[in-house]
């Protein structure tokens, strides 16, 4: 398909033409095809990245993309409330509570009562959560390393000062 020519239904075989395709169907209906495309990229990538880490890095440990991020997190962070957790991963508080049980159930974290307030409730990784997320994570950082080598350093610091933005400014 010749980069000038009006896209057909018929003609999308890719990704790209995919794209194009329909940022020409959102011109149409007199939406944003720009806000269209970042978003469809963005969300493409993150879609591709995720199912690439849970095949080659996760699947095998039997957990998920977001089992490992929580033990990311404890392991950088140490011990922490659930509430702060599900803060930081912007997920709700509920399905953070689930996704602790699982991962306790698994015996990679516990949960303990803080010393002075018995009310207050800290989730941490067992001895064999942190082993096994030192263990996976040169794998893990290895992958996301081969996704971002097509850019350069200045091309990743630029990226993510791009993203940081949108994400500081996200709409109410």
């Amino acid at each position: 398909m010749a980069e000038q020519e009006v896209p057909v239904a018929d003609d999308v075989a890719t990704e790209q033409e995919y794209e194009r395709f329909a940022r020409h169907r959102i011109a149409e209906f007199g939406g944003d095809a720009d806000a269209f495309g970042l978003s469809y990229n963005v969300l493409h990538l993150a879609y591709m990245m995720i199912t690439d880490y849970e095949a080659l890095v996760h699947r095998e440990q039997g957990w998920t993309m977001p089992g490992f991020r929580l033990m990311f997190k404890l392991w950088i962070l140490g011990p922490t409330q659930p509430a702060r957790l599900a803060e930081l991963s912007g997920t709700t508080r509920s399905a953070m509570s689930n996704l602790i049980n699982t991962l306790e159930r698994a015996g990679l974290v516990e949960r303990t009562r803080d010393g002075q307030d018995r009310r207050v409730v800290f989730v941490a990784l067992t001895e064999e959560g942190r082993a096994s997320v030192a263990r996976v994570f040169p794998h893990q950082n290895g992958r996301e390393a081969r996704w971002f080598a097509v850019l350069d350093s200045d091309e990743r610091a630029q990226m993510v000062q791009l993203i940081r933005r949108v994400v500081a400014a996200r709409p109410t």
